[in-house]
C-alpha cells in the first residue's frame, strides 16, 4: 500500500479567544433547541441544502481513513412510501412483543406508536447505510476498521449540520432494518443502520416535555 502524502497543515486559522467562545457558545444555543420532531411539513428543501449537510458528514473522521459510509437520499415519493410500508411492518412486530416489556415501558412516556406518517410527510429521508467491508478492484475483500463509531461520529455531524441550517431531525430506526438494502437495492456488503428524516417541521408540531441529565452526571474534567 502507498505510504500517505504528508504536507503542512495551513487551513489551521487560530481565533482570538473570544470569538472562540462565542463561535462555541452559539453552537451551544444552536444544538440545546434540537429535539427529535415527528410530524414534518409537506414543503420543500432547497437540495443543495441536504448536500452540504452531507459534505460537512463527509468530512468527519473515520478509521484508516475508509469512510465506511453511504447516505441514501429518498425524495421520490413512492419509494418513500415503500420505507413506510416497510418500517411499519417491522414497528407492528416490535410494539406487539419483540421489543419487550421494558423497552416499551421506557417508550410509553413519549407516546410512540406503529403508525410512522413522518417517512411519507417529511421532504428527505437519509438512509445511512454502513459498509462493512469494500471489495477492491481485484476482487480482493478490504476490511473497514471503527465502523460503526466512525459512521455514528459522520452522522452526527450530519444531525449537527441539519440543525444548524435551520432543518428538525428525527432518527428512525425501525427493527431489523433488512427491508432497507432490499428497497433502495444497495449491495451485500451494506446494512442500513438508521434512518435521518430531516424538514420543516409542521406548524402544529410537538414535542414532549423531556430532562435533560445534568450537565455535571455526563461530563468530568480530570
Amino acid at each position: 500500500m502507498t505510504k500517505a502524502k504528508f504536507v503542512p497543515y495551513r487551513d489551521f486559522t487560530e481565533m482570538p479567544a473570544a470569538d472562540m467562545r462565542a463561535r462555541a457558545q452559539s453552537f451551544r444555543d444552536t444544538m440545546a433547541l434540537r429535539r427529535s420532531v415527528r410530524q414534518f411539513a409537506r414543503r420543500p428543501v432547497d437540495r443543495s441544502v441536504i448536500e452540504d449537510c452531507l459534505r460537512a458528514a463527509h468530512a468527519g473522521p473515520s478509521g484508516a481513513n475508509m469512510q465506511p459510509w453511504h447516505f441514501v437520499v429518498v425524495a421520490d415519493p413512492a419509494v418513500k412510501a415503500e420505507i413506510r410500508k416497510g418500517a411499519e411492518e417491522e414497528e407492528r412486530e416490535f410494539y406487539s412483543g419483540r421489543a419487550g416489556d421494558d423497552w416499551l415501558k421506557v417508550l410509553e412516556p413519549i407516546g410512540t406508536v406503529p403508525l410512522k406518517p413522518f417517512l411519507d410527510d417529511a421532504p428527505y429521508l437519509i438512509v445511512v447505510f454502513q459498509k462493512n467491508y469494500a471489495i477492491a478492484a481485484n476482487h480482493h475483500r478490504q476490511n473497514h476498521y471503527y465502523v460503526p463509531e466512525s459512521v455514528g461520529i459522520a452522522t452526527g455531524i450530519l444531525i449537527a449540520a441539519l440543525q444548524h441550517a435551520g432543518l428538525a431531525t428525527l432518527i428512525h430506526t425501525p427493527r431489523p432494518m433488512g427491508f432497507l438494502r432490499r428497497v433502495l437495492k444497495r449491495p451485500a456488503n451494506e446494512s442500513a443502520c438508521m434512518i435521518v428524516v430531516t424538514g420543516y417541521p409542521a406548524a402544529d408540531a410537538t414535542v414532549p416535555v423531556l430532562k435533560k441529565k445534568y450537565f455535571d452526571d455526563v461530563v468530568s474534567f480530570i
